[in-house]
């Protein structure tokens, strides 16, 4: 474990260790309208967070006030006014961008947020509309122009009394103590309310301390962050990037592809993202294979083939090691330059990684690792490492330094395998307000606070005999048929999603005879197949009626089931002609997270007819 000294550290110290001992020209920066690059050096970052420390006293704001912020795209005026909170201690609430007006002001309300920045786009409307119900918030300030709205920048106007304001920021920030509160996470929640997490500054440096000797970036390096910052997986990236001395380029998903996009214009040495987005990544890739010709086809299923069979550590000799070396060069090569030919590494969190997907990206030797935690511990509890050794697919890597677990017994599984307990410096302090809650997840055994995290898994061995930790499902996911057998519906939902002509699965069966699925097709894996067999294209709907479609996907399950007992296997299916989505433009509740776990209990309601005929 690391020394005490590397964490009793405040989250706000390294921007300014980073100024200090390695100050970056391109510290902070993403892309304005005109498509131009604006970066703040580390010095310029230091300025905007002393003006803005001084703005956030004059507005009479002190330790323990919270202070809301939403974005849609992090911006170095969110980096500044987050490094300014924490120095103060102000308690920074982040908030996602996708959530409801109702979801808002129920974190409002319950926070007593004093002031809230947001980002352009709906989000000032959004809060607005919240504030009116919400009688601790007193403004809403925009991190950018806007004709109705008090701006940040009214608080970086310099005043008569800056300098008895940082005598006072002085004073503040050096009472300010390690196991001090530095912010409330609103999880996404895939039932009720979200519940504020409680994190102190040593819960995030434990992580980012934990990191520095496992991920393959150091000063000077290249990071592109797209993920929301109301996450703390993407958070705590950022304040590793920060204590690394690593330049951080913002961006959306939605600009990273294309000759002209932001992964060629940055060519990042590492990114963190979801396993969502490199799946749509592989499905481009896939698309732009069906649409060669002749030897060129050939060579790209050829080396398809060849991912489909990659390990970790592998290393192929004699005729094997040439063949790797022709599909190198030929293809896999041509994928790493897609993604600026720089990438020393990825990181994947928040939810499962399909083994496919990590088998055909390490294979063309883009080095994707996995990660496992949640809010509640700050968030790492484990992390399939770079070195040799480290990483055993069909796993979340080894449980990380400083990090205990144990598993518990659960009914319903096997022995060995039960509900994951984590103890650990980045174990939260509770939820906001809520100690029922915080009761049902923090257990005290032999005086010790372990975080029950609701995940099923096991220690399996793996290479030089290092144990990894495997996930198989999530403890309240657990359905059981009428019949008394479990059935754990994650292992399932993953085999169809790596399927190309599936988007999105849910297994349902709860209280049933039998299990069922509901699946949502991948319209362009659909696409491509029906024009392969010659079927006419008319819509979604009505392809989804189509015999040869029933019967492509009725193969599908056929296919699948063998890798299940009797009970679990799919007996009837039901085609959904409609993405789920973390958001809805309709004000209807949202079928995902913004974190992109499944609304069970809405899927459920949403599909309650087409379920019910299921099992008629």
């Amino acid at each position: 474990m690391q020394q005490n000294n590397t964490l009793d550290k405040r989250l706000f110290d390294y921007i300014f260790e980073q100024a200090r001992d390695f100050p970056l020209e391109k510290a902070f920066g993403h892309q304005i309208e005109n498509g131009e690059w604006i970066y703040k050096s580390s010095t310029e970052m230091i300025q905007w967070i002393d003006a803005l420390s001084r703005g956030l006293l004059r507005l009479g704001l002190r330790p323990g006030d919270r202070v809301g912020t939403v974005v849609y795209k992090t911006l170095p005026e969110w980096i500044a006014l987050d490094y300014a909170l924490l120095r103060l201690g102000i308690i920074g609430v982040p908030m996602y961008p996708t959530i409801s007006p109702r979801e808002y002001q129920y974190i409002l309300q319950e926070a007593e947020v004093a002031y809230c920045f947001v980002g352009p786009g709906d989000l000032y409307d959004k809060v607005k509309a919240a504030q009116q119900n919400t009688p601790s918030l007193k403004e809403v300030f925009t991190l950018f122009e806007h004709p109705e709205a008090a701006s940040w920048s009214r608080l970086m106007v310099p005043g008569p009394d800056d300098a008895e304001l940082d005598t006072e920021i002085e004073r503040i920030s050096a009472g300010i103590q390690p196991d001090d509160l530095a912010t409330y996470i609103y999880t996404s929640g895939t039932t009720g309310n979200p519940k504020g997490v409680v994190l102190t500054h040593r819960n995030v440096v434990f992580n980012v301390e934990t990191m520095r000797t496992l991920i393959p970036i150091g000063r000077g390096d290249r990071g592109l962050s797209f993920l929301p910052v109301s996450h703390i997986f993407e958070r705590a990236v950022l304040y590793a990037y920060t204590a690394y001395g690593v330049s951080v380029s913002f961006t959306t998903p939605d600009k990273l592809g294309g000759e002209t996009g932001d992964l060629q214009q940055i060519k990042p040495h590492f990114f963190s993202a979801v396993p969502r987005l490199l799946e749509k990544v592989y499905d481009k890739i896939y698309s732009k294979g069906m649409d060669l010709k002749g030897i060129k086809r050939w060579l790209f299923f050829w080396a398809m083939e060849m991912a489909d069979h990659w390990d970790f550590d592998q290393h192929p000799t004699g005729w094997s090691a040439f063949k790797w070396k022709i599909a190198d060069k030929l293809i896999f090569s041509k994928w790493r330059a897609a993604l600026g030919g720089s990438v020393n590494g990825i990181i994947v969190g928040a939810s499962a990684c399909p083994v496919r997907i990590m088998r055909v990206f390490n294979a063309a030797n883009i080095r994707v690792r996995e990660g496992y935690g949640m809010t509640e511990a700050a968030p790492a509890l484990s992390f399939s490492q770079f070195e040799p050794g480290g990483a055993l697919l069909g796993t979340v890597g080894q449980v990380i330094q400083g990090v205990e677990v144990r598993i518990e017994p659960t009914p319903g599984f096997p022995e060995g395998e039960g509900e994951i307990l984590a103890k650990g410096a980045g174990i939260m302090q509770g939820y906001y307000r809520q100690p029922e809650k915080t009761a049902e997840v923090i257990r005290e055994i032999n005086g010790e606070r372990w975080l029950c995290t609701g995940d099923i898994g096991a220690l399996v061995p793996g290479p030089a005999g290092k144990t990894f930790l495997k996930i198989t499902d999530r403890k309240k996911e657990l359905l059981k048929t009428s019949g008394g057998k479990y059935v754990a519906p994650a292992p399932i939902e993953a085999l169809y999603r790596e399927h190309r002509l599936v988007d999105q699965a849910m297994v349902v069966g709860d209280n049933f005879k039998f299990v069922s699925i509901l699946l949502v097709p991948s319209v362009e894996g659909l696409q491509e197949w029906c024009h392969k067999h010659e079927i006419e294209w008319s819509s979604l709907p009505e392809m989804l009626k189509h015999p040869k479609v029933l019967e492509r996907y009725q193969m599908l399950v056929e296919r699948i089931n063998p890798h299940f007992a009797q009970f679990e296997q799919v007996k009837k299916f039901v085609l959904v002609p409609h993405n789920w989505e973390p958001s809805k433009s309709d004000g209807s509740e949202a079928e995902l997270t913004p974190s992109l776990k499944l609304k069970r209990r809405v899927i459920l309601q949403k599909y309650e007819q087409e379920i019910a005929a299921l099992y008629q």
